[in-house]
């Protein structure tokens, strides 16, 4: 499939109120630019399955906790779902075709995945955007309990978030609550092509950071840093003009910003071309 008609399948579905955007095509059109011949409709009826198979499996009496354990002990037992501890970085953990094929992921992926199988069987979660993890909690008033996708599905509570944010860092941290707060569908996608965009920048791979700023910039456009990000990305690969734009908008926007002087610079060294 032509990668325009994948960006634009992308912008169709994000371009409506965020309780409409289907996350799991939004994500699976994401990966239609790395994976052309990816057959969309397979990977939702693989979804579609998986949810059958915990609908079957929970008990009579549906209490919260009880759906939970159902959900991973189809996701993490019997379909063998994992973190992908070996190899974090490996982009192919952050396009949810990949992730249901390979049954690996990242926390987001894997949360990405529960949640839809989650919202199949009418058990509503969110996205919970902890720093440097991802989490998913049921959407009800009063739910105290989160769950770790990444981690088999390990149930925490706000304490053991908090060790899990230290744990992460490597240093005691102070959980505030906006680490907690539920994440709109379209800001998770955007922190999934944010990982993109940095495994892709260290891979030096100038072109599909530039796709993955792109289709942030899709979701929001009015990112100064993912439009400054991509000015400088379009003067490195010689598009000088577009790189003027952005930038001059970044200035425009952000005069006073900490590397304004540097960006300044930078357009200076564009009216030489």
């Amino acid at each position: 499939m032509d990668l325009t008609i994948a960006r634009q399948l992308f912008d169709q579905e994000i371009n409506q109120p965020d309780n409409s955007i289907d996350l799991a095509k939004a994500a699976l059109y994401v990966a239609l630019e790395e994976y052309p011949n990816l057959e969309l409709q397979a990977y939702l009826n693989v979804l579609d399955s998986i949810a059958d198979r915990v609908r079957l499996r929970l008990p009579p009496q549906n209490y919260p906790l009880r759906i939970i354990q159902t959900i991973n002990g189809y996701l993490y037992e019997d379909l063998e779902f994992s973190g992908n501890d070996a190899d974090y970085y490996d982009p192919r953990n952050s396009f949810l075709n990949q992730v249901l094929d390979r049954r690996t992921g990242i926390p987001i992926s894997l949360s990405l995945v529960y949640l839809e199988v989650a919202k199949r069987i009418d058990f509503p979660m969110v996205g919970i955007g902890m720093p440097g993890h991802f989490l998913i909690k049921p959407d009800f008033e009063g739910a105290g309990i989160f769950v770790d996708a990444f981690n088999g599905g390990e149930i925490l509570f706000p304490e053991d978030c908090q060790g899990r944010l230290s744990q992460i860092y490597g240093q005691p941290m102070e959980l505030q609550p906006a680490f907690l707060a539920p994440v709109s569908t379209r800001q998770l996608l955007g922190r999934m092509l944010g990982n993109l965009k940095a495994i892709y920048l260290q891979q030096r791979d100038a072109l599909r950071v530039l796709g993955a700023i792109e289709r942030i910039l899709l979701l929001f456009p009015n990112a100064l840093l993912e439009r400054r990000d991509r000015g400088i990305l379009f003067y490195q690969i010689g598009r000088f003009a577009e790189a003027r734009h952005d930038l001059e908008l970044y200035l425009t926007n952000a005069p006073n910003a900490e590397d304004a002087a540097a960006i300044r610079q930078l357009l200076a060294r564009l009216d030489q071309n």
